[in-house]
């Protein structure tokens, strides 16, 4: 059943490509591009930026964060010694002002779901994983706290994790890398192909086959961890009471936390691709030396990691 649902979203994954989109280099907006601001507020200059260099008297206003922006136009302003480039924008009252472009990209993000979803997971990502470590590192304390220490088989009450008690499934190892992957490609992009990224940032798509080889990649690897996530949900469920699912996939959240903050700040000291080299060995020996399991007991029927003497009902079982 689970194959099947793969094999059903990758089909759906390949049938969503019609068309390929053009990318450019340079800047990556236009006239009639819309902003949102995302920053306290934007200043913006009602004369024309040759009055601000001339030293005339000038005037300005303030855009609040979240108000909604136009670009109208642009000046080039080659003795300007901050920046030679200025934009003029509209806002939602009708108003048009003027700012340098280096002081206004900071502060505003595309009016676009998918851009500020970057936007703001690029700025508070550190903060969102040691969140998701810290709730995990409370709800393991009071689990140790108001669990028996010993089962009622006498195995020691441990709660399963990934790569160290992980359950009968190789799709959790499996997501997290991709996760560490996706997350070294991403750094990769910042280093080698920053244009590119800045122009998938200002039209940005969920279309894989809509964009150049690299963040074709990329996002491919988004839908896989999607895919995958729901396929990990699922499995979990069947093998684990509801408490341990979700102590469970807690875990498997903040795993995934931490190999992406590592390997996309590692990566851009060319650490990260000699980790995640070691990573992948890590997780695939990990999981298919302790946790898979490669016999059903002929006697109860419970799953067993190796031939022997069955530890659910003593049944020896041989080949």
């Amino acid at each position: 059943m689970q194959r099947k649902f793969l094999i059903f979203s990758l089909l759906t994954l390949l049938l969503c490509g019609c068309y390929n989109k053009k990318y450019s280099e340079g800047r990556h907006y236009s006239f009639n591009y819309n902003f949102v601001v995302k920053a306290d507020s934007v200043e913006l200059l009602r004369q024309q930026p040759e009055e601000l260099a001339s030293e005339l008297m000038t005037d300005s206003f303030v855009v609040a964060r979240g108000s909604h922006l136009v670009v109208a136009d642009f000046r080039t302003m080659p003795n300007d010694s901050i920046d030679s480039v200025w934009v003029q924008l509209a806002t939602e009252a009708s108003e048009f002002g003027w700012t340098r472009e280096s002081e206004l990209l900071p502060k505003v993000v595309p009016d676009d779901p998918i851009s500020q979803f970057i936007s703001t997971f690029s700025d508070q990502h550190v903060h969102y994983a040691l969140i998701v470590i810290l709730l995990l590192a409370v709800v393991l304390l009071f689990r140790k706290a108001v669990l028996p220490t010993f089962r009622p088989d006498g195995k020691e009450n441990t709660p399963y994790i990934v790569h160290f008690n992980d359950i009968d499934s190789f799709y959790p190892t499996l997501l997290t890398l991709i996760v560490a992957s996706a997350a070294t490609f991403y750094a990769s992009l910042q280093m080698f192909a920053p244009q590119l990224w800045q122009q998938f940032y200002y039209h940005p798509t969920l279309n894989p086959f809509s964009v150049p080889g690299l963040l074709s990649v990329f996002l491919v690897s988004v839908w896989a961890m999607l895919i995958i996530a729901v396929a990990v949900v699922d499995v979990v469920r069947k093998q684990l009471p509801l408490g341990e699912a979700l102590v469970y996939l807690g875990g498997l959240t903040a795993v995934c936390a931490v190999d992406y903050i590592v390997f996309s700040l590692t990566t851009l000291w060319y650490i990260g691709y000699l980790l995640l080299a070691v990573y992948i060995a890590f997780a695939v020996h990990q999981y298919y030396k302790y946790h898979r399991y490669r016999y059903v007991c002929g006697n109860c029927g419970k799953k067993l990691r190796n031939l022997g003497k069955c530890p659910h009902c003593g049944a020896i079982n041989e080949e």
